[in-house]
């Protein structure tokens, strides 16, 4: 049989056969012998004369030769060389024959063409390796395969499948172990199927057949079948197997500390899994070798049947917080009792209220269980102490210092403080000692110290405080006391603890600053920032003289960086208003001598005004009584600013203008330009203008003032510059003509307004649509009709058009009259022309025009089209036949409840004005006059009015509010004023939704007050109240006591909600399983938490009970949880635990970087591998615990003893031995010990280290010997093999000659 022949080789040419790197290391260790007569690890040493003497050593033997090279030329791998440690390459190179007689297809086709070269691109791709082909003359193909060992196999599987015929074979192997063939995710048959360059074809799990069929060459077939086969035969040897036995006998098949189970499976070797005590399971599951399953089967039955025999019970009664020590840190407690009695404690479960333990186990051995139980549940002792809460932190001591002495005094005692109590647990004896202790300090406090809460306004606390904590500082140095101010909601207290004797001066000295400070005032007073600095005068002089006449009072200037012109006064009232009338009189003498004024000089003419040392400048200051400032040397900006009074700034200006016009040739000329064009040439924000003036030299322009109505513009400076400037002007004003073209249209003076448009609209309309600018004549014009366009000639045309053509249709527009009474023109014209303006939009807009007051006319005259006309002519001859139909009726309410009718802005009268086209006049508020026929509660008719005060009050003018409108709406708009007067309702909501309806400081209630538009008034915190007044409308506050109701009802139902999603549920578990619980980042508790809808805590690290989960929520729902839990606990319990033994050097290397490579085996794997902390490192290092399903854990031992043999014989196996370090120190110390010997003596090294035939001895050689030569091979040898070739004549060695 001919079949696929592979030749495999290191890509990278470096790694050898084993027997040839073998042997070549045998060689090597036999020619790195150095030609010493000595080895090294026992360097010679000479001594002469007695054994006290120095030793000698070898300077050879010390610093031994390096190998010699024999050959410079040797190759890499060859004999002569030293050895090398084996390099790995992770690439690789495979030769894949295949001969005629078993390729697919023996067509010709030329190298690289064709089908055979697409198959080899498309395996390539697909794995990942390089691939060339070659044909050779007898139609056999070869295949050079490059790529990673994965890539190479699979390579190699997909070649023979394409190129290669394809044989088969059927195995049959029983359905039960295909999981085993298949392996996890079906990777190990991956994995045989790449081995075996086979295709491996497992039946589906609803086929029935136990056929397994194999398709690939022969070779591979064979090797395929025999591994299925080997698989198959290792699970015909494993068995599993279940037993019942009641819960109630597990403890005794586990044993104390589980030592009888780990006995039965140490002496079957099968793996014996108990449930948990948690779970209530009684099978359990025995798996491993059949004759090891049932040797344990047996054995756990005989335990079982014995322990039925001999078990009695007996039940004791014992209170449920004891029972914990009864239990004790992970059950400890239990199987202590139950390894020294060999009985079984079983506890009542931790949701259970039942304080029944059972003990089960032999008669004689009841009583003695019996008797260690009670003294377990004895054990500890639990006390409560009242003590105030204020008293606690001194309980504590500073620093804790009474707690470590309690501590010292009485170990084992847990002290905990809470509300008003301290709790202590711990032995009896010294519980009771620990009480009396802290007794004696509670009383001590108690009988001597003291506090006092004061309430403060906030803004006190600083004065209070005083700087830097001042004040308070001091009175808790000399009174021994502290003060804390406490800010919560609703209270701002400052309370005071210590002596009695000092809390009650601190008070008293407290009060007093309050009461101080309740008497003093704060004033603000606002003055220009800018006036600050002058205000506090030169090193605060002028301040300084306020303050001296106002000592009591605080000022507060602003500084430069806060940005503020509030000055800020404190203290007594009189001195505070006095001290502000001061400084208001200081600001008007600063404002009245600080007038400003600029005066523009040119840059040349600065050193003249100055004068020589300032001589010119100073003369002016003194003269005038002015500050003159100058800009500095390098600034450009020509401008000086004089700063004094008005007269005496005006006087400083004239002297220094008169300096420049008597040494300049300052000229003044005048530019004739037409006004219109003076905005264009000056420029948005006098940009234009100014870049003229700045590029002209800074010459002045001066254009006239609109009043003046003059074309003449002003040009001021240096001649040329003057000339420059002028030219620019004139060429900017002949530009701005040119787009200055305009023409007139004539309108008639009542139709501009509908030219202009409401707000401009119509006549911005046609500016943006032509660009043109359209000017309407002023009041002052003459000719009131003549409309001006200005703009390009083509522009202006296109407006005029557009303008013309609405000119035209404003002509068209018709003129009516209507005659009305100008006894009810008052009416339409009222409020802005409200009503016109509503008649004018309902008939088209048309124009209505009442003539003006005083004039007596009845004409209305109405503008626009003909039946717009007439239907607003209609709508204003119907308004007056309702005026004419009017009456006034009279309603009393008194005048305490006319705001709250009104509204806010009067909004509620408006709207009762609008809705029944009423008017409604409220009275004076000021007359207060009796109103004779009428009492509070009567309206005008002599009706009472609901709802209103008792009619013994008597009734003023300010009570009575008059209605006018037709009769019907009058009364209509009456009742609805009385249905706004505001009544009050008390309701009885329960005191503890009081906080809710407030809400977070006060939001909710303002919008419920705001929602309903009623008044809330909640009775103070103190009362604690059910009462809650509502006041508003009648309407208003139905709806508001709906809502309230309604509130309450809600408020209840979550209530009772809150209450069942409280309720708690604990259980124990194993702390060794919280983090499986836990999940990765959390992700099996939240989903735990999700599912069931429940909040699960796992114990904190200062949590005495590790083992306590706590779960709250619905019960239905934490007891599911409670289940869920409890089933993974299970679960996990069940896992297959397995130590493996792998070096402890090797285990970086498993875990890899950061985790990355332990961590990819685990979620391959499905298991949890745990390495040696590090105090089971000291027992032993180098285990590995594999935790998972039996299977699972099978193959990640394989994998993990797979990395680790690997890493071993790639690293660990080619280091070099680690000799016993031998350092000069060594040396020393060896000649000492035998200095010692000999004689005994301490001096024996007093002559130090001595080293003999050294390079410096050697005094013959040292005359020709120079720097080392670098070009020398001998001194530089090259590495490895291929060195340079050696010099013909060789160079004598600086390091002596050659060893």
């Amino acid at each position: 049989m001919q079949a696929a022949v592979m030749e495999e080789s290191n890509a990278t040419n470096i790694e050898q056969q084993p027997n040839a790197l073998n042997n070549g290391q045998e060689l090597v260790s036999s020619n790195e012998q150095p030609s010493s007569p000595t080895p090294v690890a026992t360097p010679t040493s000479s001594t002469s004369g007695t054994s006290n003497a120095t030793p000698a050593f070898s300077y050879d033997d010390l610093f031994p030769a390096l190998p010699t090279n024999n050959s410079t030329n040797a190759p890499l791998g060859g004999n002569a060389g030293p050895a090398i440690a084996r390099v790995t390459s992770s690439q690789k190179t495979q030769v894949l024959h295949v001969p005629m007689e078993e390729r697919k297809s023996t067509e010709s086709e030329k190298f690289g063409e064709g089908e055979s070269k697409r198959i080899c691109q498309q395996i390539t791709k697909e794995t990942g390796a390089q691939i060339e082909i070659v044909s050779g003359k007898n139609q056999s193909l070869t295949f050079l395969i490059k790529g990673k060992q994965s890539e190479l196999l699979d390579a190699r599987r997909k070649i023979l499948m394409s190129f290669s015929t394809q044989a088969s074979r059927q195995v049959n192997i029983p359905r039960e172990h295909y999981r085993v063939i298949l392996g996890k995710r079906g990777e190990r048959l991956r994995e045989l199927e790449r081995l075996t360059s086979t295709r491996i074809n497992i039946p589906h799990q609803g086929d029935e057949s136990d056929v397994i069929t194999i398709a690939g060459t022969k070779e591979g077939i064979e090797r395929a079948e025999q591994e299925i086969r080997q698989l198959s035969a290792e699970q015909y040897k494993k068995s599993s197997d279940r037993t019942t036995v009641p819960k109630i006998y597990h403890p005794f098949i586990v044993g104390p500390y589980g030592e009888n189970l780990n006995k039965l499976q140490e002496e079957t070797g099968a793996k014996i899994n108990v449930p948990p005590q948690q779970v209530q399971r009684d099978e359990i599951i025995i798996s491993g070798e059949k004759d090891a399953v049932a040797a344990a089967k047996a054995k756990v039955e005989a335990i079982y049947k014995e322990m039925e025999k001999k078990c009695s019970t007996v039940s004791v009664e014992v209170a449920k917080p004891q029972h914990r020590y009864v239990i004790g840190p992970k059950g400890s407690t239990i199987a202590e009792i139950l390894q020294l009695t060999g009985v079984s404690v079983e506890m009542p479960p931790n949701d259970s209220t039942l304080e029944t333990i059972t003990l089960r186990g032999p008669q004689v051995a009841l009583g003695n269980a019996l008797t260690v139980v009670y003294q377990k549940a004895n054990s500890v002792k639990s006390v409560e102490i009242n003590a105030p809460h204020w008293i606690h932190k001194y309980v504590i001591g500073r620093k804790g210092a009474n707690m470590k002495q309690l501590e010292e005094d009485c170990p084992n005692v847990n002290v905990n403080c809470l509300e008003n109590k301290i709790k202590l647990e711990g032995d009896p004896e010294n519980v009771d000692k620990a009480v009396s202790y802290l007794n004696d300090i509670i009383r001590n406090y108690e009988e001597n110290f003291t506090y006092e809460v004061m309430t403060v306004n906030p803004s006190y606390y600083k004065h209070i405080i005083g700087k830097a904590g001042a004040n308070v500082n001091r009175l808790k140095d000399e009174l021994k006391v502290n003060i804390n101010i406490e800010e919560r909601e609703g209270q701002n207290n400052i309370r005071i603890e210590g002596p009695k004797e000092g809390v009650r001066q601190a008070q008293l000295e407290l009060q007093e600053k309050i009461d101080k400070l309740e008497n003093e005032k704060s004033k603000d007073v606002i003055i220009d920032r800018r006036l600050h600095r002058s205000i506090i005068g030169a090193k605060g002089e002028k301040i300084r003289e306020v303050k001296d006449r106002y000592r009591q009072v605080t000022i507060t200037i602003p500084t430069p960086q806060e940005n503020t012109d509030i000055v800020k006064l404190r203290g007594p009232k009189e001195d505070v208003d006095k001290c502000h009338k001061d400084l208001l009189k200081l600001v008007k003498e600063i404002q009245e001598s600080s007038h400003i004024i600029e005066v523009p000089i040119f840059k040349q003419f600065h050193k003249f005004v100055i004068g020589k040392g300032g001589a010119n400048i100073k003369k002016i200051r003194d003269e005038t009584q002015t500050k003159i400032d100058l800009p500095a040397e390098g600034d450009t900006n020509e401008v000086i600013v004089i700063t004094g009074k008005k007269e005496n700034v005006l006087e400083a200006k004239e002297r220094i203008q008169k300096i420049q016009n008597e040494l300049s040739d300052i000229v003044t000329e005048e530019v004739q330009i037409s006004p219109k064009y003076y905005n264009s040439i000056i420029g948005t924000g006098g940009k234009l203008i100014s870049s003229i003036m700045e590029e002209c030299g800074g010459v002045t322009i001066k254009f006239p003032n609109s009043d003046s109505k003059s074309d003449k513009v002003t040009i001021r400076g240096p001649k040329d510059d003057v000339e420059k400037a002028k030219a620019q002007l004139l060429e900017l004003a002949n530009e701005r003509q040119q787009a200055s073209f305009s023409v007139e249209v004539r309108a008639k003076q009542q139709h501009h307004k509908f030219l202009i448009g409401k707000n401009g609209a119509s006549i911005r309309k046609i500016r943006d649509a032509t660009g043109a600018r359209i000017i309407f004549p002023s009041s002052e014009d003459s000719d009131k009709e003549a409309i001006t366009i200005i703009g390009k000639e083509e522009s202006v045309n296109k407006a005029k058009e557009q303008l013309e053509a609405i000119i035209k249709e404003c002509d068209e527009v018709t003129e009516g009259e209507v005659i009305v009474d100008p006894k009810h023109h008052k009416h339409f014209v009222a409020k802005r022309g409200t009503i016109l303006h509503r008649i004018s939009e309902e008939c088209g807009g048309v124009m209505i025009s009442f003539p003006r007051a005083g004039t007596n006319s009845d004409k209305v005259t109405i503008k626009g089209a003909k039946e717009c006309i007439e239907a607003a002519k209609q709508r204003i001859e119907e308004t007056v036949a309702d005026l004419e139909a009017q009456t006034t009726i009279e309603v009393v309410i008194p005048q305490r409840q006319h705001r709250t009718i009104m509204g806010a802005r009067g909004f509620k009268v408006q709207q009762v004005t609008s809705e029944f086209d009423v008017q409604i006049k409220f009275p004076d508020r000021d007359a207060t006059e009796p109103v004779d026929g009428l009492t509070n509660g009567v309206n005008g008719d002599g009706e009472a009015t609901d709802g209103a005060e008792p009619a013994a009050e008597p009734v003023r003018q300010c009570d009575v509010i008059r209605i006018t409108g037709r009769i019907e709406k009058c009364n209509a708009a009456k009742q609805a004023l009385i249905d706004l007067i505001p009544i009050e309702e008390e309701l009885n909501v329960p005191f503890d939704l009081h906080r809710t309806i407030i809400g977070p400081r006060g939001s909710k209630v303002r919008q419920f007050m705001s929602t309903y538009d009623v008044h809330v008034e909640l009775p103070p915190s103190d009362l604690k109240s059910d009462i809650i007044k509502v006041s508003g409308t009648p309407a208003r506050v139905a709806e508001a006591k709906e809502a309230l109701e309604k509130m309450i009802e809600e408020y209840e139902a979550d209530r009772a909600d809150r209450e069942l999603r409280s309720y708690v549920l604990q259980i124990e578990v194993d702390p060794e399983y919280h983090s499986k619980l836990i999940g990765r980042q959390g992700a099996v508790i939240n989903k735990l938490r999700a599912d069931h809808d429940v909040n699960i805590s796992m114990p904190k690290r200062d949590d005495p009970n590790q083992r306590i989960i706590s779960i709250t929520g619905y019960q239905a729902k934490a007891e599911t949880a409670r289940d869920a839990i409890l089933e993974i606990v299970g679960e996990l319990q069940t896992l297959f635990r397995e130590v493996i033994e792998i070096d402890t050097r090797i285990h970086s290397h498993i875990i890899g970087h950061r985790g990355r490579t332990i961590r990819k085996v685990i979620e391959d794997y499905k298991v949890d591998i745990k390495f040696p902390t590090a105090e089971e490192a000291q027992n032993n290092a180098n285990a590995v615990t594999i935790i998972g399903k039996e299977e699972d854990v099978e193959n990640a031992k394989e994998h993990l003893l797979s990395m680790a043999e690997d890493y071993e014989r790639d690293y660990l196996e080619n280091l070099p031995p680690s000799p016993q370090p031998q350092t000069v120190g060594a040396f020393l110390t060896a000649g000492a010990g035998s200095g010692s010997t000999g004689g005994g003596s301490s001096n024996a090294n007093e002559n130090g280290f001595i080293m003999k035939d050294a390079p410096w001895e050697k005094k013959q050689q040292a005359k020709n010997l120079t720097a080392p030569n670098t070009q020398s091979q001998e001194d530089f040898p090259l590495f490895a093999a291929g060195g340079g070739p050696v010099a013909a004549t060789p160079i004598t060695s600086v390091w002596g000659p050659k060893n």
